[in-house]
């Protein structure tokens, strides 16, 4: 369970603590891994150097008036997010820093070339990772070739935001503002979600809840305000098949890894289901009236690693809808059963996730039991 703010140490006293775990991993494993956390240190001490209240931002700086728009929009979000879907801020998201570039990190996913499984990444106090992020894309793409030469699939992609889980106050990133409003409000609500609740070594667990949230969220926001969640429907139409797409070329590929077939044999299907997967995609994108959001992602590197990126990150949406949904809406219980959720083996974890996505738990007795009145907690 994530501590409560007034529990936690200060921001550079926790940041020795994780450095110091580093230095022990790297002098314990390799001096790769010391420099790996060096770079980590050294990109998080620069956002901090880097951000300064949104109020002296708006105050002093020359901005341009997107920017400034989004700065306002992002400080109702958090408000927001506190007031009605009971997640924790703390400080994060009072301050700005513009850190002259595109992406602030780059995870770099990879996974065996007949094999779907993503290699991990594990870490002092996250647990272990499907991906290994950097703050510098040389070191990224470093990372990536040498896993490259290993023969394994890999894939490099650039991330506008993440959660120091409640460690620190994450500070809003011209990286965010690169997206348009709604995709903004998302993301402050997904990364806000980090903070409420976050289960070390499960990354599809933790990335499938904090989207769950950040989804919903976006709804009852647009609700909130009147709007019309027309668009907001389509995007999710439009993401839902596309995901439909990858779902169908994982299975495909899974039953295919899983098969005796000799390893050439399984190589050139494998092409060839890549190969399907994007005529199926054209023939959905002719559909969609000129709307190319997802053909970047389908223009190079479709492979093992790519595929396990995006089941990180929704896999087990639609489980956590469902306990939403179990939940009556109600926020504050729907979190407080995702930690109990969180806290149960993982066999019995999967299991019960199984059955929210089939509507197995959806039902008044189940509802009762997964979302009883929690404790009170400090937010």
């Amino acid at each position: 369970m994530i501590q409560p703010a007034a529990a936690r140490p200060t921001r550079y006293a926790m940041l020795l603590r994780v450095f110091a775990a580093g230095l022990l991993a790297g002098l314990q494993c390799a001096c790769s891994t010391l420099g790996y956390y060096g770079q980590a240190a050294a990109g998080q001490f620069e956002i901090w150097r880097r951000a300064r209240p949104i109020e002296t931002v708006l105050a002093h700086d020359p901005l341009e008036p997107v920017v400034r728009a989004r700065l306002v929009r992002v400080a109702e979000a958090r408000a927001f997010a506190i007031d009605h879907l009971a997640l924790p801020a703390g400080r994060s998201y009072t301050r700005y820093a513009d850190l002259g570039r595109e992406f602030v990190v780059w995870n770099v996913f990879a996974a065996p070339a007949l094999s779907l499984t993503p290699l991990e990444s594990c870490f002092p106090l996250v647990g272990c990772l499907d991906y290994r992020g950097f703050f510098d894309r040389a070191r990224a793409e470093r990372h990536a070739a040498r896993l490259r030469a290993q023969r394994h699939d890999v894939f490099v992609g650039g991330v506008a935001a993440y959660s120091t889980l409640g460690w620190f106050a994450d500070p809003v990133l011209n990286t965010m503002l690169r997206w348009d409003e709604r995709r903004l409000v998302e993301i402050v609500f997904h990364e806000l979600a980090h903070r409420r609740v976050y289960l070390p070594g499960d990354t599809t667990f933790n990335e499938s809840y904090a989207m769950a949230v950040a989804s919903t969220g976006m709804h009852a926001w647009l609700a909130d305000q009147g709007r019309s969640p027309a668009l907001q429907i389509e995007d999710e139409q439009r993401e839902a098949a596309f995901l439909a797409l990858i779902a169908e070329t994982r299975a495909e590929l899974a039953e295919l890894y899983a098969s005796a077939a000799p390893a050439d044999a399984q190589r050139a299907a494998k092409a060839a289901a890549f190969d399907r997967l994007r005529l199926r995609y054209a023939a959905l994108r002719a559909q969609w009236h000129g709307d190319s959001r997802y053909d970047d992602w389908m223009a190079s590197d479709l492979n093992n690693a790519k595929l396990a990126s995006v089941a990180t990150y929704h896999d087990r949406v639609g489980a956590f809808r469902a306990l939403l949904t179990a939940c009556a809406g109600d926020y504050a219980r729907f979190h407080a059963a995702v930690e109990r959720l969180a806290a149960t083996p993982a066999a019995a974890r999967a299991a019960t996730l199984d059955a929210l996505e089939r509507g197995v738990a959806a039902g008044p007795d189940a509802a009762g039991q997964a979302c009883r009145l929690p404790d009170s907690k400090p937010m």
